[in-house]
């Protein structure tokens, strides 16, 4: 028996692990016998999973049963949770039951705690882009599992570059271990610069355009963002993530603090060596100006829920907080 939630908005890395723990249940000439796929919105979804979870398989291997986007890590009905109690614990060995959904299951919820105790809960959620020293990590394991090894310089590179699109990382990776054909010997930047499309465009580098007040690059690097299909709510979170970082920092600077550990912990940062780098960052900057561009956001953030045109209310909010670092 194996119980699985997988959650993360990070799709190719969870779909590539759907497709890892297909391969590892089904046995090929059975599974279009053995594999149920069913949908998290149907109002019977839970039931026809269990039910398909508790049958045997059929011919050789075992049976994968998967339950796509269910709700249940954020709201579970009570008779939904007692169905899940008493079944749970009596799927047999030859079942693997599969639940995924694009959002963080509540930690605190009974069914939560239910899947900690049965079950294997994994995550797959993209990492924002301001975290250089996870995505260098992302880089560098993807390369460990294609076989290829990296110069440190090239990680950095790559990381920077591709930025926390796992699918574009893994396909350069992929291409460039097919080009490298020396396994030991680590790849260096110069090859990364000759074959892959490097971008330069990042929402963290439009935080740093509109923090140094230069809007025509900002404008410039929104255009270029939409482009790549980057969901503007998306940019907006990084901004929104950027800005209260920096503010953060700033304040607690201005207020005398220099204990790093206290400023890393006030701004919810891992890594407090990381501060040094920040408190550079807003040395020459505003602290009023900062506490100005929050509303602003939040504002950009509200209009495009509402349905408001994508690049039309970026680039109007970003000629707002360019003119407040003129």
């Amino acid at each position: 028996m194996g119980i699985y939630y997988y959650w993360g908005d990070d799709e190719f890395r969870l779909n590539q692990a759907v497709a890892v723990l297909r391969d590892r249940t089904l046995e090929a000439d059975w599974a279009s016998f053995n594999y149920d796929r069913i949908s998290g919105e149907q109002p019977d979804g839970i039931f026809q999973a269990l039910n398909q979870a508790m049958t045997a398989p059929l011919g050789l291997g075992q049976r994968l049963v998967w339950l796509q986007e269910t709700p249940l890590g954020q709201r579970c009905p009570d008779n939904l949770l007692q169905e899940l109690e008493r079944t749970l614990p009596q799927i047999p060995e030859t079942t693997v039951l599969l639940l995924t959904s694009g959002s963080k299951p509540d930690g605190r919820s009974k069914f939560t705690k239910l899947l900690q105790k049965h079950g294997e809960i994994r995550e797959f959620a993209t990492i924002p882009p301001w975290k250089s020293d996870q995505l260098v990590r992302q880089v560098q394991d993807i390369a460990k599992e294609l076989g290829l090894k990296l110069a440190p310089e090239t990680a950095d590179l790559l990381a920077e570059s591709l930025g926390n699109n796992t699918r574009q990382i893994y396909n350069e990776l992929a291409k460039l271990a097919l080009y490298w054909n020396a396994p030991d010997r680590p790849l260096p930047p110069s090859v990364v610069n000759d074959l892959v499309t490097v971008s330069t465009q990042s929402s963290l580098k439009l935080a740093t355009a509109l923090r140094d007040g230069k809007t025509e690059e900002a404008l410039g690097l929104v255009v270029d963002l939409l482009s790549r299909n980057e969901p503007a709510l998306r940019i907006v979170a990084a901004l929104v993530s950027q800005f209260r970082l920096w503010l953060w920092v700033k304040l607690m600077q201005e207020s005398g603090e220099r204990n790093e550990q206290t400023i890393a912990k006030a701004a919810e940062i891992g890594n407090p060596k990381r501060i040094f780098f920040l408190q550079k960052e807003v040395r020459g900057v505003s602290l009023r100006r900062l506490q100005q561009v929050l509303p602003l956001l939040l504002e950009l953030e509200f209009g495009l829920k509402q349905g408001g045109e994508e690049q039309s209310a970026l680039q109007t909010t970003v000629i707002q907080i360019g003119q407040l670092f003129q």
